[in-house]
């Protein structure tokens, strides 16, 4: 399998893809786009950092790629969109830098407050101007973060040591980890009002884009500090430009900037109060090794065992919880398959319950997982766990996910449950011993069956003789019946038979089964 990787990636990052088995490594500091479409038409895997633009057209040109990956946290240069509609993952090393980025906010923050910088300038040019670079304390100042991720929860943990007071906006975290991390979580425009210092710490999405524009900079206190150590994009720097004209803003440190690198002679740049780094904040050696050997392992873990690690568009696990959870994403995929081939039909929603234990975790693969099994019969060879979310939303089918903490009879239990216009069907499947998938329910009728290989299902009245009959046709077509689950309402009621069979049952036998006495419905079903 051919990776591809670019942008610099370490020489520990490409030693370690050489030695994993299996693997051939085409590395370069940079392709050019010709060079970069050339490589990517057998590679599985590509590797970048921040300067390699992936684009749907660049996806285009790599048919076989599986995985990109993303050494660094931030992921705005990869269209994310078009690589999940092309099933590919695409992962990024969220923790690999954070240390090193949130010591370089902090290094921006006391350069700004001291304003190092422009003294270091003045002394340079011959002049000595003591009362000019009057600075400011940072003790007792108010530093407001925007983004409590793994880089604002460094640069919070720092700023604590400086005895700063620290507010944070960020709608994922919950009180009781900011209060442990001693900080008060409060609205933006609360953020703004209070705050000496306002640091952003967050992804560029569609949300984010523009955060801080005029209107943001109107709510800030007077004589504000800026630094952004995160995307260029969060600030509309034109807006910023303004502010620090009309004084609303007394200083800026910029690690990054709505354009790489800004124009000649921008007026941003020029002004005195603006500080600036041509994109530093994940730029030291220790950094650039661990992102590098972390997004390597990643590609190789998911290349050579299916592991998914910090994916940023499909439902990750850790390393630990992955043999926890494995055969629960075999059962779930299970039976999806199994359901859509009882009620092959265009889906309108689907239901998924998990009880017992498996709802003590995180369930999205899960989900995932069954939504791949449910898709692939329809769509065999287009679907993968990348892009099957994506496939269920375009066809219009609503995913409706629920958990609870009792499971009746069993330790844990997935139950699946789909409409169509043909009507609602359920099947419930569990582990046996840790390990084993199993099916336990189809519609009202419990049995025990393995989810595997050629399986019958036969719907039938209970009489005397209907299983002989269908062992017998079974037999004179030259089936051999491997195992057999039977279940039943009431005595002489409605009857189900799952029956495990050593090949596949053709037409003419589903066929001859059907005209036998008392049989209402017989579905093959291929696992």
């Amino acid at each position: 399998m051919k990776v591809v990787a670019t942008d610099g990636l370490a020489r520990e990052g490409i030693e370690l893809l050489q030695k994993a088995p299996g693997l051939e490594v085409e590395a370069r500091p940079r392709f050019g786009e010709a060079q970069l479409r050339r490589a990517l038409r057998a590679a599985e895997a590509l590797i970048v950092r921040s300067a390699t633009r992936v684009t749907a057209e660049l996806l285009e040109a790599a048919p076989r790629l599986r995985v990109i990956g993303r050494a660094g946290i931030g992921y705005d240069n990869i269209d994310t969109q078009a690589a999940t509609r092309r099933g590919v993952v695409v992962m990024n090393t969220p923790a690999g830098s954070h240390v090193t980025t949130a010591e370089h906010t902090l290094s921006l923050m006391m350069a700004l407050a001291r304003r190092i910088p422009q003294a270091t300038a003045s002394i340079k040019a011959g002049r000595w101007e003591r009362q000019r670079f009057v600075g400011m304390e940072l003790q007792g100042k108010t530093l407001g973060l925007i983004g409590l991720g793994n880089v604002g929860t460094a640069v919070a943990e720092r700023a604590k040591a400086l005895k700063m007071e620290v507010l944070a906006y960020d709608p994922y975290i919950t009180e009781e980890r900011a209060a442990k991390l001693g900080v008060e979580l409060v609205g933006l425009g609360s953020l703004y009002r209070r705050s000496h210092i306002i640091s952003l710490h967050t992804p560029l999405t569609n949300e984010t884009r523009g955060l801080l524009d005029a209107r943001a900079f109107r709510k800030m206190r007077r004589g504000v500090l800026i630094i952004n150590c995160a995307r260029g994009g969060l600030i509309v720097e034109r807006d910023l430009l303004r502010a620090i004209e009309r004084g609303r803003v007394a200083g800026v440190a910029l690690d990054v900037f709505e354009q790489e690198p800004p124009p000649r002679q921008d007026p941003l740049v020029q002004r005195e109060e603006v500080i600036g780094t041509p994109h530093l904040g994940a730029s030291t050696r220790e950094a650039q090794v661990t992102v590098s050997v972390e997004i390597a392992r990643q590609v190789v873990d998911y290349l050579l065992y299916g592991l998914i690690r910090n994916a940023v568009n499909v439902p990750s696990l850790s390393p630990e919880l992955y043999p926890v959870l494995e055969p629960y994403l075999r059962l779930a995929e299970k039976l999806g398959e199994f359901q859509a081939q009882l009620i092959p039909a265009a889906l309108d929603e689907v239901q998924v319950e998990y009880s017992g234990e498996v709802s003590e975790f995180e369930v999205a693969p899960l989900t995932v997982s069954l939504l791949k099994g449910l898709l692939s019969t329809a769509m065999p060879g287009s679907v993968n766990y990348v892009n099957a979310p994506v496939i269920a939303r375009d066809r219009g089918i609503r995913v409706v996910e629920s958990k609870s903490r009792t499971a009746a009879d069993f330790a844990s239990l997935v139950t699946l449950r789909v409409r169509s216009r043909e009507g609602e069907s359920t099947v419930a499947g569990t582990i046996f011993g840790r390990k084993e998938p199993r099916l336990v329910r189809i519609g009202s009728f419990e049995l025990e069956a393995i989810p595997e290989g050629h399986l019958l299902v036969i719907q039938s009245n209970d009489r005397p003789g209907v299983i002989g009959h269908i062992g017998a046709v079974l037999g004179r077509n030259g089936i051999n019946i491997a195992q057999m689950q039977l279940g039943r309402k009431r005595v002489g009621g409605e009857a189900l038979s799952l029956i495990q069979i050593d090949s596949q049952a053709g037409p003419e036998v589903i066929d001859q089964l059907l005209r036998l006495p008392h049989i209402n419905a017989v579905r093959p079903v291929e696992l």
